[in-house]
């Protein structure tokens, strides 16, 4: 009797199942972000497509300006403008001299602020010389100025300034140092604040300040399927730093992300738009097959984050992000398409060109044969 019991308690589970089944009704993982075919797609991520990794955001009125690492290219780290930080416009570059960097550039994560009318954008390099420096502007698409280098250890820089006016600097290595910036020189030793969650890799911090707390904010675990972003907080500036409950606050290497088209996410950015919303500028790339493989690099992308009064923020609702986003935004302001074609038929090539390190300009032209780029090997 009792195999009877058990074979018909089978029989009409399967058969709920495939009645489940046939109205498309499917147990799925509950870790998982479940699809919203009905919802509509407000903007695409990522939202600068390419090889733009690590960006920085920052905020003047309503207009919002953001720059990327560029390693060996020259002209180097690009400044974007936008209105809506969904649409963006390249309007210069921080590095465009041969002068800023003579002898060769390996330009690492960027960090661009605004502070009492001035630019100013702080980085790594790996050259000759090698090391962290800051240049400055009045005008994001420039001229920057020539570099002034500081002795602060690790790569990655941050600039931070406190409501008392005074400015800080700090590295992937967490050690904060409170800096002089007219002067360029360092006013104390590095003090170690924080050493992030256990990530292998940590990068790219940045702190800010909400609600009388330092958030000081990183990306671990390397730039591939691993990366993610962790939080931590302080009463003091100085530190102890405590982490998140639900760090890391941004990541895909999980079941709520892993369907996403977007991975390797991390090296982020949060910016306060002029709504009084909060954003989260981040790098990642495309996967295009399993074992997950790569063409164009990582790519800036861009979601929403809440941050309730004296909370923790969150991204996303659950920290995973994707291709399609359907959330509120800014009032959108697209730029004018650039055109698919060029000619060279300007007196000088646009700002979408490069080099590997800084050119010899002999090495071409487009002005000997107008309308033509000419290249000598």
């Amino acid at each position: 009797m009792k195999r009877i019991f058990f074979l018909l308690a089978v029989v009409i589970s399967i058969t709920l199942h495939a009645q489940n089944y046939s109205k498309g009704i499917k147990r799925g993982n509950p870790f998982a972000s479940p699809p919203q075919p009905n919802e509509k797609v407000t903007y695409s991520n990522p939202v600068i497509p390419g090889f733009y990794s690590d960006p920085s955001v920052c905020r003047v009125g309503d207009d919002y300006y953001l720059i990327t690492s560029t390693f060996e290219y020259f002209p180097g780290v690009p400044v974007f403008h936008s209105k809506d930080l969904v649409n963006w416009e390249q309007i210069g570059y921080c590095i465009h001299r041969k002068e800023q960097l003579p002898h060769g550039l390996n330009i690492f994560a960027a960090t661009i602020r605004y502070h009492e009318g001035a630019f100013y954008m702080i980085t790594t390099t790996y050259g000759n010389p090698s090391g962290n420096f800051y240049v400055t502007a009045t005008n994001p698409a420039g001229p920057w100025s020539n570099p002034v280098f500081i002795g602060v250890e690790g790569i990655d820089p941050d600039l931070f300034w406190d409501e008392d006016g005074k400015s800080y600097v700090i590295s992937n290595e967490f050690k904060l140092y409170e800096i002089d910036l007219k002067a360029g020189k360092l006013l104390t030793e590095g003090k170690q604040v924080w050493y992030g969650t256990g990530g292998r890799y940590a990068e790219g911090p940045h702190i800010y300040k909400k609600d009388g707390f330092y958030y000081l904010m990183d990306s671990e675990g390397g730039t591939e399927e691993a990366h993610s972003v962790t939080i931590s907080r302080s009463n003091n500036i100085w530190g102890p730093y405590f982490p998140g409950p639900a760090n890391p606050i941004l990541f895909n290497a999980n079941a709520a992300g892993q369907t996403s088209p977007i991975q390797g996410v991390g090296h982020a950015d949060i910016i306060q738009a002029h709504d009084a919303s909060w954003w989260i500028v981040f790098h990642g790339y495309r996967a295009i097959s399993y074992p997950v493989h790569h063409l164009l690099g990582r790519e800036t992308c861009l979601a929403p984050v809440s941050w309730p009064e004296n909370g923790w923020p969150v991204v996303n609702g659950n920290g995973a992000v994707f291709d399609k986003m359907t959330c509120p935004t800014l009032p959108l302001h697209p730029f004018p398409e650039r055109p698919s074609r060029v000619n060279f038929d300007e007196a000088k090539l646009d700002l979408q060109w490069n080099y590997i390190q800084i050119p010899n300009e002999n090495n071409y032209s487009i002005s000997e044969r107008p309308g033509y780029l000419r290249l000598k090997g």
